[in-house]
């Protein structure tokens, strides 16, 4: 299926690996050129390795979604570069790296970088780049949620609570720039295999005795099967087809959408 994304440029926070990766290769593989950010050295690897296996071409920039001037060094970069931004997808994630239960497990300190990195990082990314999208009257903006942000996980509060403003800020963002042709929607990924995932249980697993820890293949699996209808992983390549789905012109009627890609974790009537 021919999802007319060749020639269009996507900006992907978050792409060096997990998710943000996943779809970035997706856009690349659909003939997108593709910006990838992050703050960790490794994005200049995961570009070199998916501009091999595509005929997109693919940037690497490292910076740091908190950072709001290097994001705007950043649209300066794809506007002079590229000509603009079609695509915007806010894929940057992080967990407090402890087990929030009950929430005063954790300190009010321990709220700040998961804020900082999972909304405001989203906030960021947004301001920086939506002016170049108001200047052409069209494109599309993809947040990264977690089903975390609507069921109040209370694993990882600050998570949850990150979360779940990206969601409505999401809805805030669509309302605005629904004049301009730009649409905004949010994904909401279930279990997946990714090191937020892993972190997530390696703070769970350090707070059992002795005999209550387990492997994160058997905590994982149990987790899946309570929660998850469909008793499965999801994969990185599923949000990624979701991803793609709702920036090309198939989806140009849905905007200010939370979409579950979760194995029927969370539903909705």
């Amino acid at each position: 299926m021919n999802l007319n994304l060749s020639n269009d440029t996507a900006v992907i926070t978050g792409g060096a690996s997990g998710i943000g990766k996943s779809i970035a290769k997706l856009f690349a593989a659909n003939g997108s050129s593709v910006v990838l950010v992050d703050r960790d050295s490794k994005v200049k690897e995961t570009a070199i390795e998916i501009d091999s296996e595509h005929d997109g071409q693919v940037v690497p920039i490292t910076s740091d979604v908190t950072d709001f001037p290097e994001l705007q060094t950043v649209a300066e970069f794809t506007k002079q570069t590229f000509g603009g931004c079609d695509h915007l997808v806010c894929a940057a994630g992080v967990g407090s790296g402890k087990y929030g239960f009950p929430f005063w497990n954790l300190d009010p300190a321990d709220w700040q970088n998961v804020l900082q990195v999972n909304l405001m990082g989203t906030v960021n990314a947004v301001q920086a780049l939506v002016p170049l999208m108001i200047e052409a009257k069209r494109g599309t903006i993809l947040f990264l949620s977690s089903v975390a942000g609507q069921i109040g996980s209370q694993t990882d509060p600050p998570y949850s609570a990150a979360k779940a403003a990206v969601i409505n800020f999401a809805h805030c963002a669509a309302k605005d720039l629904a004049p301009y042709d730009i649409r905004v929607n949010t994904i909401c990924p279930g279990m997946i295999k990714t090191p937020l995932n892993r972190s997530v249980w390696e703070a769970w697993n350090t707070r059992q005795p002795g005999s209550a820890k387990k492997s994160y293949e058997d905590w994982a699996a149990e987790k899946i099967k309570n929660i998850a209808p469909l008793n499965r992983w999801q994969d990185p390549e599923d949000v990624a087809a979701m991803a793609v789905f709702l920036a090309s012109p198939l989806a140009k009627n849905i905007t200010g959408q939370t979409i579950n890609v979760d194995g029927g974790q969370v539903m909705h009537s």
